[in-house]
């Protein structure tokens, strides 16, 4: 098992990795739209879904997969009348990959600026 870090802060703070390969398979945890201690497009769903799928895609590289091996997208969100701009932005990601994705509304997230949270799951055959 290889655990990946994106230098976050969190990721100290809190005991976990921004991703963990376990065999052919990684988790990305999830990923905001926080960038050197800001929140990147406070207010505007569509650029943080891009800003946070990128990083999380950056994790994903990192351990060595491919965008064509993510099987499953999550997307927490603040308001879930933001679908279409979110869903667009998924889109813009994953439509020739075509991943299982979950989109749910939540309560609240770390930073109150947070419009939405994402997580990746990949497969890579052996």
């Amino acid at each position: 098992m290889s655990r990946i870090s994106s230098g976050a802060p969190w990721e100290e703070l809190y005991g976990y990795s921004r991703a963990v390969v376990a065999g052919p398979a990684l988790f990305v945890a999830g990923t905001t739209a926080t960038v050197e201690g800001g929140v990147v497009g406070v207010g505007d769903p569509y650029l943080q879904a891009v800003t946070a799928f990128g990083m999380a895609l950056e994790a994903v590289r990192a351990a060595g997969f491919r965008i064509e091996d993510v099987v499953r997208t999550r997307m927490f969100v603040a308001d879930i009348s933001d679908q279409a701009e979110i869903g667009r932005a998924h889109k813009e990601f994953f439509d020739s990959v075509r991943p299982a994705a979950t989109m749910v509304q939540v309560s609240g997230f770390a930073h109150p600026d947070h419009l939405i949270e994402v997580e990746i799951d990949a497969y890579r055959r052996p």
